[in-house]
C-alpha cells in the first residue's frame, strides 16, 4: 500500500516538470527579445551611413558647381542690356538691315520713287550697266515659236552670251503652272537647262487673264536681276530687228523717265462676254475711251520707271489688259512719252524695228 510519503513525493515530481519547461521557454523568449534591438541598431547604422554619404556627395557636387559659376561669372555681365540680349539672339544684324531698308525707303519716297534711286541696283562702279533687258513673253504651248525665234532674230548658245557681254540680255518670260511641279513646269525647266534663255517668274501663275500681273512680275524680276538702261517687253508673235532696236536704244542712253512704244487709244468695251471686256469700264468716264498708252506688242521703259513698278507693285491698280495697266501706271509719274512709229509692229513703214510674226 502506498504510503502518504510516497504519494507526496509523486505529486511533487509532477509539479516540478512543468515548472522546468516553463523556465526553459521563458529563457528562450528572453534571448529572442534581446536580438531585436541589435538588428534595429545595425539597420539604423546602415541608414545613417547612406544618408551621410548622399549628403557628402551633394555637398561635393555643389562645391564643383559653385566653383564653375565663380570661374565663369567674370565673362558675363551681371545685368544683360537690351542690346546684349539682341546680340545673343542674333537680332542686332537684322535690326541694322531693317534700319537701312527704312532709310532707303525714306530716300526713295523723297525722290518720288524715281530719280536717282539705285538702292536695289548693282553698283555701277563695280559692274558696267547693261543697255537693255529684252523680255519675250511666252507660254507653255509656245515651244515651236521659241524654236523659230532662236533660229531667226534671237541668238542662242555662245552667241547669246556674247550679246550679253555687249550689254543686251534676252530672255523668254514665263510664270509657273497653276499645278506647281506638273509636266508643264518640268518641261520648261528641262528646256531652260538646255538653252539657258528663260526668266522664270516663280511667284506668277501663267494664265491669259493674269497678263497685267505678269507685267509687274517681269519688270520687278528684271530690275532685280540686271541693272540696265532700258527694259523691253515683247510678245511672242513679234519678230524683232535686233540691230535696229539696239541702235534706237543707244541713241537714248542717259535719258530717264522714258516710256516708249507705238502710242494708241481705243474704245473701252463695257459689255461682259465680248472680246477685250474691261470690268473697270466705269472708271474711264462717259466717253468710254482709253487714255494714251503704248501698244502691248512692244514697249520700252527706262530704268527708273521699271524700278518704280518694282517698288510699288503691291499698290498699283491693274486692269483687264497689260498695256492698259502699264499705261495707267505711267500716267501717275513724270514719264516722257515717246511715240515712235518704228515700234508700230503692224505698220507698213520700212524702217520699223519689229513686225508681226
Amino acid at each position: 500500500m502506498e504510503t502518504l510519503a510516497s504519494a507526496m513525493r509523486r505529486e511533487n515530481r509532477r509539479f516540478k516538470a512543468p515548472s522546468s519547461s516553463a523556465s526553459s521557454a521563458s529563457a528562450g523568449a528572453g534571448v529572442a527579445s534581446g536580438r531585436v534591438p541589435l538588428v534595429m541598431a545595425f539597420l539604423s547604422c546602415l541608414a545613417w551611413l547612406y544618408v551621410a554619404g548622399r549628403l557628402w556627395q551633394d555637398a561635393q557636387t555643389r562645391a564643383i558647381l559653385s566653383g564653375l559659376l565663380e570661374k565663369n561669372s567674370g565673362n558675363l555681365p551681371k545685368v544683360l542690356s537690351v542690346e546684349d540680349k539682341l546680340r545673343n539672339l542674333g537680332c542686332k544684324e537684322i535690326g541694322r538691315k531693317i534700319v537701312e531698308a527704312e532709310m532707303d525707303l525714306t530716300k526713295a519716297k523723297s525722290e518720288g520713287y524715281l530719280w536717282g534711286n539705285r538702292t536695289a541696283a548693282v553698283d555701277s562702279e563695280k559692274k558696267q550697266q547693261l543697255l537693255a533687258v529684252i523680255g519675250v513673253y511666252t507660254g507653255f504651248g509656245s515651244r515651236l515659236k521659241r524654236n523659230v525665234f532662236r533660229g531667226s532674230w534671237m541668238p542662242r548658245g555662245d552667241a547669246l552670251k556674247k550679246l550679253e557681254e555687249k550689254g543686251v540680255v534676252i530672255r523668254f518670260v514665263i510664270g509657273r503652272s497653276a499645278n506647281r511641279g506638273d509636266s508643264l513646269d518640268r518641261n520648261i525647266d528641262d528646256e531652260n537647262r538646255r538653252t539657258k534663255d528663260f526668266l522664270i517668274l516663280e511667284s506668277h501663275e501663267e494664265a491669259a487673264e493674269e497678263l497685267p500681273s505678269k507685267a509687274k512680275f517681269f519688270f520687278s524680276a528684271a530690275v532685280e536681276a540686271w541693272d540696265a538702261e532700258f527694259y523691253v517687253k515683247v510678245e511672242d508673235n513679234i519678230n524683232l530687228d535686233l540691230a535696229g532696236l539696239i541702235e534706237m536704244l543707244e541713241g537714248r542712253r542717259g535719258n530717264q523717265g522714258l516710256y516708249m512704244g507705238c502710242m494708241k487709244s481705243g474704245v473701252v468695251v463695257s459689255e461682259e462676254g465680248q472680246q477685250w471686256f474691261e470690268p473697270e469700264w466705269w472708271k474711264f468716264g462717259d466717253s468710254k475711251t482709253y487714255f494714251r498708252h503704248a501698244s502691248g506688242s512692244l514697249f520700252i521703259l527706262s530704268n527708273n520707271l521699271a524700278r518704280y513698278i518694282n517698288i510699288n507693285s503691291a499698290s498699283l491698280q491693274s486692269y483687264a489688259h497689260d498695256d492698259i495697266s502699264v499705261g495707267s501706271w505711267m500716267m501717275g509719274v513724270n514719264a516722257t512719252y515717246v511715240d515712235d512709229d518704228r515700234l508700230c509692229c503692224g505698220s507698213s513703214r520700212q524702217e520699223k524695228v519689229c513686225s508681226n510674226a
